[in-house]
Order: structure tokens, then C-alpha cells, then sequence
């Protein structure tokens, strides 16, 4: 006789999973123990195992307010301060290449935000980020090197610096105090003068007073006093933002928040196309593009409206390696990326459709996953593969991607179009899922036919009961589940896939936590 329990209580030294392959499967040393908690409940004796403490709980609805209240808050004094419509004045950071201006960024922000490194051309795209002094907020765009006469890559990086000039309300130009005003520096006031914007000079990497002389030079240029600063150290940088602050304008002309738009991070090796996509999105060339990998190096933040919803897409930096084994500028592009995918509330992992999968793009899945975002699969330059690669790129999706079937899939192509009205849906079912949330009542009503259909099996004579569980959050969906003994990771990964079955959760990683009862000793 045959049993239809998917996990048979006769197999004791595994697990059988009827959801997933062999591959999978993973013994309970996998499981994250910080996970696991035990916790004593008062009044369970050996003798207790028909009482059930949770059942008055199982039909409380859980209700985010009533737990802020239960942990002591106020909840008629919160507050959520709604500024996504305040208008902060735009600074533009200008200047040649390696003259200091990602790190006078770093110093007005008062961390390393902007990737810094001691050769020319670290910085390429136009890069917004929010400062403060004295009150006063403000957005600050850094920009690449201007060259003249630039070609390919460095032309692209001149014209994105020479838009952030005309758009800009106050540009600080930044010069190298030890070179002096060069020929380039000359190029860049006539093209300041025709921009008709407040200018203000900024003497960089004057260490001590010795260099107070050299940045009084530069006065030759016609833009006013030169404020001597040493971005590195911090010299003179107060009386720089003093400057800044009282030539802002009143009132700004860009938004000041990201809360509203939903935040889209693009993720993928080198070259995959990331920032193409993001240029076809917007319908202009909004970031630097170029056939050399390794093009963008911070993450670029880009408002766009795509069929009347606006949306702020994250161009990160490709990652090539893991971050350890990184260095220069790459290691904190890679920290930079890191941090945009926290930031994020959907990642979209770009894949190329005519190569074969690679441990680096399972490396960056994996990256998604433990993160909690909501995912998006896109295979990119679809216009590139043949039905022969399409079968094998089945085969792969199959074997390399199972652990994420989950996930909404996108066949693209940045470069052509192809199939970009797919792409808006895609992340609004993933988001949907993200934030998708089950009653404690229904739950526990699953969970009562999981347990009554496809018990645990026994362990040591003991079998492992559900004894109630609850939702604790969203954005991902995360389960606890209390418990009167352990439960394994076949068992575990049985659970998580049938609640994507009854519930959906498409486009999201489920976390199921585990809470333990430990019964306690009878007094003798």
C-alpha cells in the first residue's frame, strides 16, 4: 500500500521533496540557526502534547498599528513626513579629470558615497546626491571629467557633464591648485559664461598655506575669489559651503525624495546592458554607454515615466567579481552596488540571452535572494540568439535557475525594443507579490491542511507539530512558524511551495522563521 504523504515518515535519513530535483536538496546544516529560536512556554509539562496555546490566537487578524502600540509606541503621534514634493536647488559639480570633485562630494556629505580612486576618469555619468549645511538641503551632481576635442567614451562623459551645467542652479568649478589654470580649464569658463549661471571657484587641494598663494592665481580666470579648499582634509570647505549656501536660489527645481517612485535596481555582469536599458526606458541617452565593460562605476539614480507612471530606475555598476577578491575603484563600485540593491525595492538581474548561464549571474541571483527584493529575470539581446540556442537556453533556465522559478521572466532587447511593453508589468507583479499578505486566519487554516494531508515525519519517536503561525511582515513575505519541535529543510522548502501554490507570491523570496517550544521539566 502506498502512501500520497510527499514526505514518508519511513525515510529517516532524508527527506524526499517532491518539488524539487536532487540538486537542491540540502541536509539541515544549511539552515541559518539564527533562524530557530527556542522559546519556553509557562505551564507545558512532557505529559502537554494535546494542548494547544495558540488557539485562541488563530483567528487574530495581524494589524501593523496594533503592534507598534504593543511595543509601547505612541501610534497617534507618528508622524510620516511626506516632503516627496519639496524642491531642493541643483549644484554641479564641474571640472577636469582627477581635479577632486568626487572627493569634495565625499566631504559636503560628510561620508564615501561617490567611488574615489587616484587615477582620471573614475566618474562618467551624472551622479545626484542629497547634502545638507546649515539648514539648508540641496541636490549636488557629480559629473565626469570635461575634456575638449574628447572622442568615444570621453565624449559621451564631456556632453553628460555639459548637461548637468545647463541644468544646474549654482555650478562649483573645481580646479587643481598644484597644475594650475590650463587651456582646458579656459575652454570650461567660456563655456560656464554661456550657461548664465552663479559660478563659484573652487581651489582644490590646497593643503596648508603654502598653496594659498597658487589659488590666488587663479582670480586670472575672471569667476571671482577663488576659496582655497583641501576636499581631502576638509581645509576651507566650511567657507566654501557658506558660499554655496547663500548663492542657492529660493526655491528649487527638482524633487527632493525618492519615497514616491517605486526604486528599480538593474543588476548584472559587465556589459550585459544594464545601462542601454536604462537609456531605451527613458528614450534618451540619459547615462554613458559604451562596448567596454566596466562603464558605470556609481550607481546612477534616473527618474522615468513609462505609460504615465513614474518609476527611479538604479544603473549599477556590472560586478565581475566577488567583493573581497575586488580592488580599486571596483571593490567600492561593487559596495556601491551592494547598496543600491538595499535600497531598491525591485531588482531586475539582467542575463544575456545568447550566452550561456555563469556562475557570476547565479552569484548575483543569490545576492537578490538574500537580500528580500522582489525579482525580475531579463534575458537580454534577444535579437541575438537562434532557435538552436533557444532550446539550450531552455535547458538552462531549467537546470541553473530552478531555485528562482519563481520569478517573472522578461525575453529583451535593449538595443531593438524588443518586447519593452512586457517589462512594466513584469515589475508590478513582482512588487504585488512582494507585498502580498496572508489573514493569520487563513493561514493557520492552510497550515491545518498541510499538517492533516503531509504530516512531518517522525523523528526519534517525536513527530514535530505546527502548533500556529503568523505573518510577521511584508516586502519580503516572512512566515514564523511556532512549532513543538523541529522541522526539517525538505519540510520547510514543502511549506514554502505550496504557499506559493494557494497564495501566489510571484516575483518574491519567502522567508519561513522557525520558533521552538521547549517543554519544561515536571516538578517532582
Amino acid at each position: 500500500m502506498t502512501s500520497d504523504n510527499p514526505i514518508s515518515s519511513q525515510d529517516e535519513g532524508n527527506i524526499v521533496d517532491p518539488y524539487f530535483s536532487a540538486a537542491e536538496e540540502s541536509d539541515d546544516a544549511a539552515w541559518d540557526g539564527d533562524d530557530v529560536i527556542v522559546i519556553e512556554v509557562d505551564g507545558f509539562e512532557d505529559d502537554d502534547d494535546d494542548v494547544d496555546p495558540y488557539a485562541d490566537l488563530r483567528d487574530v487578524e495581524g494589524v501593523d498599528k496594533s503592534r507598534l502600540a504593543a511595543l509601547g509606541f505612541d501610534v497617534d503621534d507618528v508622524n510620516f513626513d511626506d516632503d516627496e514634493d519639496l524642491l531642493l536647488p541643483v549644484v554641479a559639480i564641474i571640472g577636469r579629470p582627477n581635479v577632486g570633485k568626487s572627493t569634495l562630494v565625499n566631504r559636503i556629505l560628510g561620508r564615501r558615497e561617490a567611488v574615489v580612486e587616484d587615477v582620471p576618469g573614475v566618474t562618467r555619468d551624472r551622479v545626484t546626491y542629497e547634502g545638507e549645511w546649515s539648514g539648508h538641503r540641496f541636490l549636488m551632481v557629480d559629473t565626469g571629467g570635461w575634456e575638449r576635442e574628447a572622442e568615444g567614451m570621453a565624449a559621451q562623459v564631456a556632453a553628460q557633464a555639459e548637461r548637468a551645467m545647463f541644468e544646474a542652479d549654482v555650478v562649483l568649478f573645481v580646479l587643481d591648485t598644484t597644475v594650475g589654470a590650463t587651456d582646458a580649464d579656459e575652454d570650461v569658463v567660456k563655456l560656464l559664461r554661456r550657461t548664465k549661471k552663479p559660478v563659484i571657484l573652487v581651489a582644490n587641494k590646497v593643503d596648508d598655506s603654502r598653496g594659498d598663494a597658487d589659488a590666488a592665481m587663479l582670480w586670472s580666470l575672471g569667476l571671482g575669489e577663488p576659496f582655497a579648499v583641501s576636499s581631502l582634509h576638509g581645509r576651507g570647505s566650511g567657507e566654501l559651503l557658506d558660499a554655496l549656501v547663500a548663492a542657492l536660489p529660493e526655491e528649487g527645481t527638482r524633487t527632493a525624495s525618492p519615497r514616491g517612485p517605486r526604486r528599480v535596481a538593474l543588476l548584472g555582469k559587465p556589459n550585459v546592458g544594464k545601462s542601454s536599458l536604462l537609456n531605451k526606458l527613458a528614450g534618451e541617452a540619459r547615462v554613458v554607454v559604451d562596448a567596454k565593460a566596466g562603464t558605470t562605476v556609481d550607481p546612477v539614480d534616473e527618474l522615468i515615466d513609462i505609460a504615465g507612471v513614474t518609476w527611479r530606475f538604479v544603473d549599477t555598476a556590472g560586478i565581475r567579481k566577488r567583493v573581497h577578491e575586488a580592488s580599486g575603484h571596483e571593490y567600492y563600485a561593487s559596495l556601491r552596488t551592494k547598496g543600491a540593491l538595499d535600497k531598491a525595492e525591485v531588482a531586475v538581474v539582467l542575463l544575456e540571452a545568447h550566452e550561456p548561464l555563469t556562475e557570476q549571474d547565479t552569484r548575483i541571483l543569490s545576492m537578490v535572494i538574500e537580500s528580500g527584493r522582489a525579482l525580475v529575470l531579463a534575458f537580454n539581446k534577444w535579437d541575438l540568439i537562434d532557435d538552436e540556442r533557444r532550446r539550450y537556453l531552455e535547458r538552462e533556465i531549467e537546470r541553473d535557475l530552478h531555485q528562482v522559478a519563481w520569478a517573472p521572466r522578461v525575453n529583451i532587447s535593449a538595443q531593438t525594443g524588443r518586447h519593452m511593453e512586457k517589462f512594466v508589468p513584469a515589475l508590478n507583479a513582482a512588487l504585488a507579490g512582494w507585498e502580498t499578505r496572508v489573514s493569520t486566519s487563513k493561514l493557520n487554516a492552510f497550515l491545518a491542511g498541510i499538517v492533516a494531508s503531509h504530516p512531518h515525519p517522525v523523528r526519534g519517536g517525536k513527530q514535530p507539530r505546527i502548533l500556529f503561525g503568523t505573518q510577521a511582515t511584508i516586502r519580503p513575505p516572512t512566515f514564523v512558524l511556532f512549532t513543538s519541535g523541529f522541522l526539517e529543510a525538505g519540510y520547510r522548502r514543502f511549506i514554502e511551495r505550496r504557499l506559493r501554490e494557494e497564495f501566489g507570491f510571484e516575483g518574491t523570496p519567502i522567508q519561513i522563521n522557525l520558533r521552538v517550544r521547549t517543554k519544561r521539566q515536571r516538578r517532582k
